[in-house]
């Protein structure tokens, strides 16, 4: 495989940008999602050398999380169909990463957002949706995005012809984003070498999407889904399936095997992200990591396997939490 320079410049070389289409300088904000680095993990993952471990790196694109592909996507079906015009404000039920997806996008296209967000998202993010000028209405913590979810749905039937709703849990666009962009870079990116695809399910549109784009090309690659393995948890934007609303664009028949996550142990594997690996990612990322790991350990050992994740986000929205201090 590449080395990760090597990486990182293919992927933004994999489509031409609209810029250079059009012979204008420089790109527009929303030209630089997607196209993110996969970075090969060494030293962290030594435990299973028949095993090439790799993360998708969304912190990479601008608003610095995976979430800018289908918030992007929503909008822009939106506005293709009309739903999204002048005088409509963007409104949607989101753990934070969407929400400022949401917000970025709305304001470089000059559309208001308001977002419903339970109180248990991290302080920054919420300072950061405040400073791109979201609207926000906090719902209470321990009722999570299901909170959020009920209390958008009440402001919409108060007042539906005000907002556009795009719905992240049940708009196809959302696992249509990762069909035509994710999983088409995890191929381009591994040459075509991929052999498992590991990820996380929150809306469920990364799983969903890529998974149906990677078994097109290439119906033996093995795909694992990830979830809390308790419905209280601390994984933003994670679900626990059997007890959450389930979103409308999931489907439980795409995954090979589904797996449950330690939060718990997603947080020491954080920590050693940094001090192994130099990377500071997000809980939810080390999660997806852990996830990889499970899947390894029943890889037999004369096998070889490349092996990709997603790194939903960076650790600079979480490095108030107390995880960073404990033993």
């Amino acid at each position: 495989m590449a080395t990760i320079g090597h990486i990182a410049a293919s992927a933004g070389e994999s489509e031409p940008h609209q810029a250079a289409q059009t012979g204008r300088a420089g790109e527009s904000l929303l030209d630089r999602i997607g196209n993110t680095p996969l970075l090969r993990l060494e030293r962290i993952s030594q435990e299973f050398p028949n095993v090439e471990f790799c993360a998708k790196a969304e912190w990479f694109n601008p608003g610095g999380s995976v979430k800018d592909r289908p918030a992007l996507s929503m909008i822009q079906d939106g506005l293709a169909g009309g739903a999204v015009r002048s005088g409509k404000i963007i409104v949607d039920a989101t753990s934070g990463n969407t929400g400022i997806a949401y917000a970025m996008v709305g304001a470089a296209l000059g559309f208001p957002v308001k977002l419903c967000l339970p109180d248990s998202a991290s302080h920054e993010r919420k300072r950061i949706l405040t400073a791109l000028g979201a609207e926000l209405v906090i719902t209470p913590g321990d009722e999570g995005t299901d909170g959020a979810i009920r209390k958008v749905h009440e402001i919409v039937e108060k007042n539906p012809e005000k907002y556009f709703y795009p719905d992240q849990y049940s708009n196809p666009a959302n696992w249509q984003a990762h069909y035509r962009t994710t999983a088409k870079e995890i191929w381009q990116q591994t040459s075509g070498r991929v052999t498992h695809f590991v990820a996380a399910l929150g809306t469920s549109g990364t799983f969903v999407g890529t998974t149906r784009r990677l078994k097109e090309l290439n119906p033996a690659i093995r795909c694992v889904s990830l979830q809390p393995d308790a419905s209280f948890h601390g994984l933003e934007g994670w679900k626990h399936m059997p007890t959450a609303i389930r979103p409308a664009i999931y489907d439980d028949t795409l995954a090979d095997e589904n797996l449950g996550v330690s939060t718990e142990e997603a947080y020491r594997l954080v920590k050693k992200l940094a001090r192994e690996e130099g990377l500071l990612v997000s809980p939810s990322a080390a999660a997806a990591l852990l996830g990889c790991f499970k899947v390894a350990a029943g890889i037999p050992k004369n096998d070889h396997a490349v092996m990709v994740t997603v790194f939903a986000d960076s650790a600079s929205k979480y490095l108030n939490e107390r995880f960073w201090d404990e033993e």
